[in-house]
Formats: C-alpha cells, sequence, structure tokens
C-alpha cells in the first residue's frame, strides 16, 4: 500500500529545484500522493526545519513518509538517514539536528543510514550537490511507493545515535513560567513558545488577566511589557499586544492585526528566553 510523500526544503520555489525533487518521486511511481509541508525554510536553518516537522507531522496518518531537505553540509561526512517514529511516520533527512523535535513529540524507535549504492538516483554519482533530489527525494519515493521496505533503507543505526540541537524546557516557580521563543506563526510575525497551555495555567492566570512578558536574549534584556491573556486576538484593540494559546496548545504572543517580531525585532531559537510572570 502507498503511503503519503511529504516534502519540505530550504529551497525556495523561485527555481527548478523542488520540481525536480518531484519528478523525481513521480518517476519512482506516478501514483504517488506527494504534497507540500513548507519549501520557505530560512536558508540553512536546521532549527526551524526540526520545529516545522513536529508541528504537522502528527496529523499525518501512519505510514506517512517526509522527505526534509535543510542541508548545509551537503557533500560533507554527514549521515543521510531515515528516522521510524512509535507513532509510524518516516523521516527521510540528512543527520544534522532536523529530528530533534520529532522526537520529543513522537519518539524515534528506529534509525537507518541511507545506502547510497542502491538508494542513488540512477546515473547521479558524480553529483555531491543535490542529495536532496538524488538521495532523499529519490529514497522517499522508493519507500513511500513500496518499492523497497524499511529495511532496504541501508544498515540498521542506534536508534539514539543521531545529532540533536540543544532543547530548554520551561521552568516554573508559582508565580512565573520561562520558556523559549521557539518559532514564528511567519506570516504574522507571531511569537510561538515553548510554554504548555497546562504550566501556564498553573499560574492562577485567566483570560482577561494583566500578565507580565519579558523577553531576553542572550540573557540581557530584549523586551518588557504588560499584556493582556486574551482567548483571541479580538479581546484587544488593533495594534494591541497579547498572550494566547496558539494552536500547538503553547502560549503565544501577538500584536493585534501587526507583527510583532517586526515590531520589537525578536528572533527564535534556544538563546531567546521568555518569561510570563502573574501580576
Amino acid at each position: 500500500m502507498k503511503s503519503a510523500l511529504v516534502f519540505q526544503s530550504d529551497f525556495g520555489i523561485s527555481d527548478g529545484a523542488v520540481s525536480a525533487m518531484y519528478g523525481v518521486a513521480h518517476s519512482v511511481d506516478e501514483q504517488l500522493q506527494l504534497f507540500t509541508l513548507t519549501h520557505e525554510i530560512p536558508a540553512f536553518h536546521i532549527w526551524e526545519a526540526s520545529y516545522r516537522l513536529w508541528q504537522t507531522a502528527g496529523y499525518w496518518k501512519k505510514g506517512t513518509v517526509f522527505v526534509s531537505v535543510v542541508d548545509p553540509g551537503v557533500g560533507s561526512k554527514r549521515k543521510s538517514v531515515v528516522a521510524k517514529t512509535a507513532d509510524g511516520h518516516y523521516i527521510v533527512t540528512p543527520d544534522n539536528g532536523t529530528l530533534t523535535h520529532i522526537h520529543e513529540a513522537e519518539t524515534i524507535v528506529e534509525l537507518r543510514e541511507i545506502d547510497e549504492q542502491t538508494n542513488r538516483l540512477p546515473n547521479s554519482g558524480e553529483s555531491y550537490t543535490f542529495h536532496g533530489r538524488d538521495i532523499y527525494a529519490y529514497t522517499g519515493a522508493r519507500l513511500s511507493s513500496g518499492t523497497i521496505t524499511y529495511e532496504d533503507v541501508g544498515p540498521l543505526l542506534p536508534a539514539d545515535s543521531f545529532i540533536s540541537l540543544p532543547l530548554h524546557y520551561p521552568e516554573a516557580d508559582g508565580e512565573k513560567i520561562e520558556g523559549t521563543v521557539d518559532i514564528l506563526d511567519i506570516q504574522f510575525g507571531n511569537l510561538w513558545t515553548n510554554v504548555p497551555r497546562e504550566a501556564f495555567h498553573q499560574l492562577g492566570i485567566t483570560h482577561g488577566d494583566s500578565v507580565e512578558v519579558t523577553i531576553e536574549h542572550g540573557r540581557r534584556q530584549h523586551f518588557h511589557q504588560l499584556m493582556t491573556f486574551g482567548h483571541s486576538f479580538a479581546d484587544t484593540h488593533k495594534g494591541e499586544p497579547l498572550v494566547y494559546i496558539n494552536s500547538l496548545d503553547r502560549l503565544a504572543v501577538a500584536i493585534n492585526q501587526g507583527s510583532f517580531a517586526k515590531a520589537y525585532d525578536v528572533g527564535t531559537g534556544p538563546d531567546w528566553h521568555i518569561l510570563f510572570r502573574k501580576l
């Protein structure tokens, strides 16, 4: 039985790179269902590639194959792998940190290194700069179509041997909770944090309350302000900031009909800390 094949990359869509990957997949099996997660990951941004997989994978059925290509080390000795999660998803990717968040969410139970002698696009042996097409799209399509089994991908590796990016976990003391600004809601400039709803509610904050929000970058204060905890953007006036629970059940910060990230020049990643304090 064929499985869905879902692609993400930092290639953009202004040239033929994405189409070439899809063409390779189609040439393996023209009946494959090909889907786009995103091709707008910022160039070389492994952290965001890792996060977007976590953001998306849980909504796809068991057996879905994801091809993730954000690969600043292409052509180097970094491994090419396929991970299998406890939820039955397969991730085809360079082993460079991309598996970090998906392991936290679903747990990687098996890991195999791609055997490039058998799982490489024919007649591509002299190319070392487009593994997204020659190895990942090709292997992903063969796995998704049932042309190969997971065991045919290549040799088994220890399930915990993949490269992982540093993660920081929320810390609370009853009056405040601190986490990180993990990612942006790109189109709107909202800050998405790693603070879960349940942990935030332990502070006793309810909708309509004022929350003290502090953002630090490298432990230097970058932003400090009071704002409302709302159900949605409609709970504030246009241009006003608010704290809310986002679609991933995590705490987020936004400006109603504005970009918080642009307004306050806030970035993302483990060096961007955010603190919520009950008044």
